[in-house]
């Protein structure tokens, strides 16, 4: 493919301040977050800021012949972001507007690139909030939750992105754009085919406006921590809080080396001789002060060694600050682990059925012990999505083999317990095969025959999901 006519097209279609091609700033758009998944370096990259100009990006590079791969902010974990040799990658990132916010009909209408914590930030000036909130919140964008399907702290009772997609704005392999889905409250004309591309992870379109539902504002909510000896008494807890048909509005678990981690990444006072420590919220209310009550009654009985409310306000973002810091905090872990800077994480992100979730620590506890390798887990607990995370040396093939190893004994456990290969981070390059054995073949026609209808030269993010 003769490289120079290609981008003197997109340079015209774009201006050349938005066709990045010097080497040193490529390798910067090869990959997200995910470590050890495979990248390769773009031929160029493009920084549309229209619509329209994304329009021109895909027609351009499908007439070359070129592979098309859509990135937001890389912060994924699954490496769904990752470019191929060769490929042109669509950044989203200028497409940064908040074009509508609408309080009667509880919406806004976004550019792919505006930033998680950006649009809470501004719904929130009119009383309104937008629930989603990946741990990455602050760097992620909306483009890239909804490609995902990302989840967060709160979906334990207020659900994954796609519970507030309304609409999107898609670009399509051919060129042409198509509008799905819906500003009202209510809709079921057709097909759903606003889920269809919620989760696709650019493989069937590029996402270039997101129609999202906001809700009323909450209260500050009450929040509470519980301390327990093991991870699976932890999960017991879990799984009697959902049997009393308790609703939480955020159900975290921190096992012993997470807080270890975040205490050395930065100390506000863990307990570090605890093996797990769930973290719970409820809603103020007329009866947030009994539900909370409620939940640290049934951790008591669940075996839990110390139960305590925060304060304030501030101690409780400071309790979830704490949560959120798990990711870097961990980096660090892996770095210190093995130094010379070869430590490295493969996260894992799995969910299963939360009656389930005792045995899957326990399972991944044993994982660990057999594999002889470090694993970490943190997660929702609250609606069985953890993140189990293998501490590995990157230059090590033992420690890399063994670590890979624990990562699919891992996937395998958390099939057999009737879970699914991803809660929330997708598929991307990691979870490929894992996707197969749990859709079965028939699923896998089916997907692939969709994305034949429209993709037929399959030069829509080449290589992930399946």
């Amino acid at each position: 493919m003769p490289a120079s006519p290609l981008l003197d097209d997109l340079r015209a279609a774009l201006g050349p301040g938005a066709v990045i091609t010097d080497p040193d700033l490529l390798r910067g758009y090869e990959r997200d977050e995910a470590d050890l998944c495979t990248a390769g370096t773009p031929l160029v990259v493009t920084r549309p800021r229209s619509t329209e100009e994304v329009t021109a990006v895909v027609r351009v590079a499908g007439r070359y012949g070129v592979p098309v791969v859509p990135q937001g902010a890389r912060t994924g974990l699954a490496g769904a972001a990752n470019a191929i040799d060769g490929a042109v990658v669509i950044s989203t990132t200028a497409m940064d507007a908040i074009l509508e916010i609408d309080p009667v009909s509880r919406i806004a209408v976004v550019q792919p690139g505006v930033i998680n914590a950006t649009l809470s930030a501004a719904v929130a000036k009119q009383g309104l909030w937008y629930p989603p909130d990946p741990g990455s919140w602050e760097t992620s964008t909306i483009g890239g939750n909804a490609a995902t399907n990302a989840g967060g702290m709160c979906c334990v009772k207020y659900g994954v992105t796609s519970e507030y997609v309304l609409g999107l704005e898609v670009v399509l392999a051919s060129g042409e754009v198509l509008r799905t889905g819906r500003r009202t409250a209510k809709g079921v004309a057709g097909y759903d085919l606003t889920r269809l591309f919620v989760g696709s992870e650019g493989t069937l379109g590029v996402i270039t406006e997101v129609t999202v539902a906001l809700r009323p504002a909450p209260a500050e909510s009450l929040t509470l921590v519980a301390v327990f000896n093991s991870t699976a008494a932890a999960g017991e807890a879990v799984a009697r809080i959902a049997a009393q048909g308790l609703s939480p509005s955020l159900l975290e678990l921190l096992d012993r080396t997470h807080l270890v981690a975040i205490e050395a990444y930065r100390p506000m006072g863990l307990r570090t001789d605890a093996e797990a420590l769930l973290l719970a919220a409820v809603d103020t209310g007329p009866r947030a002060a009994a539900d909370l009550a409620d939940l640290a009654a049934v951790c008591e009985a669940a075996g839990a060694e110390e139960v305590y409310a925060a304060t304030d306000a501030v101690e409780a973002a400071a309790l979830l600050q704490a949560r959120r810091l798990a990711h870097p905090a961990m980096e660090r872990y892996a770095a210190e682990t093995y130094p010379g800077g070869n430590g490295s994480l493969i996260i894992d992100d799995l969910a299963v059925p939360r009656g389930a979730l005792a045995a899957l620590l326990d399972g991944v506890a044993r994982i660990a012990t057999e594999c002889e390798v470090p694993i970490g887990v943190v997660g929702h607990a609250g609606d069985g999505n953890m993140h189990p995370n293998i501490v590995v040396d990157r230059a090590d093939p033992v420690s890399l083999e063994r670590g890979r190893r624990a990562f699919d004994e891992i996937m395998r456990l958390g099939l057999d317990l009737g879970g699914t290969c991803t809660g929330e981070h997708g598929v991307g390059l990691l979870k490929r095969d894992w996707l197969a054995r749990e859709i079965g073949p028939v699923g896998v026609r089916v997907h692939q025959a969709i994305k034949a209808a429209l993709d037929p030269a399959g030069l829509l993010n080449p290589g992930k999901v399946l």
